[in-house]
């Protein structure tokens, strides 16, 4: 079996690690610093400050609903302890409304709340002139991801989705190769993710419990609906619940089909339907299966596309408040929901590419590929035999860092490759999954119109309601 290893994979890419070409609106002179706020400190929020001070950034001020100088932060909250002794000098809130009306130097923010907060705080910050780079999934819902489209075009500001692959080499010269047909036309893709490792299917919410005093609960619900505070809930496990997060599928889906839905140009798809254990009122399911039906393309062929998460052998003990083996509750889950054995061909995606990643299925050969190394490969391996390898077309990021893409975006006034005219139209098709999950039928996609054309229940679905107080102003 032929494999490209990071030397022949970056052989040929190095004449393409331009940035933009392009004349900047706004000249910084050697001494000036693009001025930035985190919204969000820890968790990831933590790492992407971080980040984006690495990249050139001056920090100047700090917003989370956690204030650390007020209780003991342990854990995953520890992390906010940190940021906020990195950055002394950044001014600190603790709601990010307060901060876009106190702050008006700021030029840029960073978005990493968690999933049902994020349109609400970027649509506020980009109707301000402030640059956004937003986590992923870059919305908790479809109509807000179309939102951020617009917002972003309207307002000119530079944007980015924090899938950090993006701004990788091996991403984009992945993209590159399967647009010259290294395995044909592609039909089929499937992608996998070793998520959720957080509890799922819960029937109920946890009971109430004290809020911590460093904790501003009514701020953290935001927008949603209100539910009592639980650490099952804060810091992490939000994710599991409808209200407040979006699933295995929302937080891993912009990673892991990221490269084949950029190679492949897939837009909106035309159909979606899924299998899965049953989700709750409350939470996702315990795994799922999701089919995409995506229209042609000028010359390229519709493709049917798979994901794949969960377990199969889990289930939820209220006890533990987590996912357990279902034949003994002493022991994890271990039986992923993963691609059939004829379409993986002895590929363990349980142990192999750190538990996630994707085959593309195309008239030439099958493409094992993996964001988490540089390194893919082809079968059958002689159909790479006389390949024409295209020269580079995409722009690099600079260091493969997306952060360093974030800040030369706005220093040169070009756009990171991830902004949101590429992330906002993806992230409608990653979280279409979900309605797909919760309706329990094939939806029939009217992409144009955001209309599930056989099923007017997901209207409420695609466009939530938000809490009194919370509106989205456009």
């Amino acid at each position: 079996m032929k494999k490209l290893t990071r030397r022949t994979f970056a052989k040929g890419a190095a004449a393409a690690a331009f940035g933009f070409q392009v004349v900047p609106s706004r000249v910084f002179g050697a001494n000036d610093r693009i001025t930035l706020a985190g919204i969000g400190t820890g968790g990831k929020g933590a790492v992407d400050i971080a980040g984006a001070d690495k990249a050139g950034f001056q920090i100047v001020a700090l917003c989370d609903v956690v204030d650390a100088s007020k209780g003991r932060t342990l854990g995953r909250e520890a992390a906010l302890t940190g940021t906020r002794r990195k950055f002394p000098q950044a001014a600190f809130y603790q709601d990010w409304r307060e901060m876009l009306d106190k702050e008006p130097g700021i030029d840029a923010v960073t978005v990493s709340t968690p999933d049902h907060v994020h349109a609400m705080a970027s649509i506020a910050a980009m109707k301000k002139g402030k640059h956004v780079y937003c986590q992923k999934p870059l919305t908790h819902d479809i109509w807000e991801a179309r939102m951020m489209t617009k917002v972003a075009r309207e307002t000119g500001v530079k944007t980015q989705m924090g899938n950090q692959a993006h701004a990788h080499t091996n991403m984009r010269r992945m993209v590159e190769l399967v647009r010259a047909g290294i395995i044909g036309d592609v039909k089929e893709v499937h992608t996998w993710t070793n998520r959720p490792i957080w509890p799922q299917a819960m029937p109920h919410y946890p009971k109430k419990e004290e809020v911590p005093a460093h904790i501003d609960w009514d701020l953290w619900v935001g927008p949603a609906p209100f539910h009592d505070y639980s650490p099952k809930i804060h810091p992490f496990n939000w994710r599991g619940y409808w209200d407040y997060g979006t699933g295995a599928l929302g937080d891993m889906a912009c990673h892991d089909m990221d490269m084949s839905f950029w190679a492949l140009g897939l837009g909106s798809p035309t159909s979606v339907e899924a299998i899965s254990s049953g989700p709750t009122a409350v939470s996702p399911p315990i795994w799922s299966t999701i089919t995409y039906q995506f229209p042609a393309r000028g010359k390229q062929p519709p493709v049917k596309y798979l994901w794949y998460d969960g377990y199969r052998d889990a289930v939820f003990n209220e006890e533990k408040w987590a996912l357990v083996n279902k034949d003994d509750p002493t022991k994890k889950p271990s039986l992923r929901n993963t691609p059939p054995e004829d379409i993986l061909e002895g590929q363990n995606p349980a142990t192999e590419n750190k538990g996630y990643g994707s085959i593309l299925v195309g008239t030439r050969g099958k493409l094992f590929y993996s964001r988490a190394k540089d390194d893919w490969f082809v079968k059958p391996s002689s159909k790479l035999d006389g390949f024409d390898f295209p020269a580079p077309t995409l722009q690099r990021a600079r260091d493969n860092d997306p952060y360093k893409e974030f800040y030369d975006s706005i220093e040169k006034d070009g756009q990171a490759l991830g902004n949101f005219d590429y992330s906002g139209p993806f992230s409608e098709t990653v979280l279409l999954g979900n309605l797909a999950v919760k309706l329990g039928k094939k939806i029939h996609w009217d992409g144009p119109n955001m209309k599930a054309t056989n099923a007017p229940e997901a209207d409420a679905l695609i466009r939530r309601t938000y809490r009194k107080g919370w509106e989205i102003t456009l």
